[in-house]
């Protein structure tokens, strides 16, 4: 495990080729590889990175539906919550009967490891199926619980300050990353925690999209990027890496159907896709990185 400031310095994404949906037989491979503008801002950098994540066009133009899923049973939330250093690292700026803002809740698996020392939570995502299964698990665990609806920073207003704001597995979705970060601190009192993989998450299908469509998806951001963006806004930011348990779902036709929407390929080609992903079995783990800094007035780490 290796632990980190945010005072780095890093060179700047900028998108330098595009793809388009030529079947794979009949083209090269296209790249959404890009190349570095030290002239662009930490958060412009960001942005440009994620930004070259998306989809071609013509490949999304083809699909039946969106592939941008978060199948709920993902963020089911064990009885036994495995630890990790982004829950120590909450759990001890919590106060006893404390409270957690926990943005991008899902299931809620970042709050919940929290309790004890926390007695309330509260969540904020955009999918309601996400927040129905937060509330619930929550009273299940005897918590006092509050969810709101809607995208962060934009539901922020509506927020209340809580002692620790948590978001796992959520910074990769912000493109305008500077107030998602800033809406964080104003609402924690005492430490704001992030966790996010090393790579990005949807990085796990650059293999099949190789294979279906030939394309090479982008090797960025990462989270020197993101604390790079920290180190802009003037936040002496802390990280430290470990190695987590890769979620994933558990049963191969599922995993095929869900796959295969993410890929924008059509439902007769599911079969094709249960037949990639036999030979090329998912990584059980993933390098992921904890980010943390102080919030509130006089706080430090």
């Amino acid at each position: 495990m290796a632990t980190t400031s945010s005072k780095r310095s890093l060179a700047s994404p900028r998108v330098t080729a595009a793809s388009a949906a030529t079947p794979v037989a009949h083209r090269a491979v296209a790249s959404c590889r890009v190349s570095w503008d030290v002239k662009l801002s930490a958060a412009d950098r960001w942005r440009a990175a994620l930004e070259a994540w998306a989809i071609p066009e013509a490949i999304v133009a083809s699909a039946s539906q969106s592939p941008w899923i978060h199948p709920p049973a993902l963020f089911d939330v064990p009885k036994s919550i495995e630890p990790s250093p982004s829950h120590d690292r909450a759990r001890e700026a919590l106060p006893s009967g404390g409270t957690v803002l926990d943005v991008g809740c899902g299931g809620g698996v970042a709050a919940f490891a929290l309790a004890p020392p926390a007695a309330r939570v509260i969540g904020v995502d955009h999918q309601v199926e996400m927040l129905t299964m937060f509330r619930a698990n929550a009273v299940d665990r005897g918590l006092s619980v509050e969810t709101i609806e809607g995208f962060w920073p934009a539901v922020a207003d509506r927020a209340p300050v809580a002692d620790v704001a948590v978001a796992h597995h959520v910074a990769y979705n912000v493109a305008d990353v500077v107030p998602f970060l800033a809406a964080l601190g104003a609402h924690a009192r005492h430490r704001v925690v992030l966790e996010l993989p090393d790579r990005h998450p949807l990085a796990s299908l650059d293999g099949a999209w190789r294979h279906f469509w030939n394309l090479e998806r982008p090797d960025g951001p990462t989270p020197e990027d993101l604390l790079a963006v920290l180190d802009e806004m003037g936040i002496a930011a802390h990280s430290t890496s470990f190695v987590g348990r890769l979620r994933a779902e558990t049963d191969l036709d599922q995993a095929a159907h869900f796959t295969r929407i993410r890929l924008c390929l059509p439902a007769e080609r599911e079969a094709e896709v249960r037949d990639f992903l036999v030979a090329h079995p998912p990584s059980t783990t993933r390098e992921l990185t904890t980010i943390w800094w102080p919030a509130g007035p006089g706080q430090s780490d």
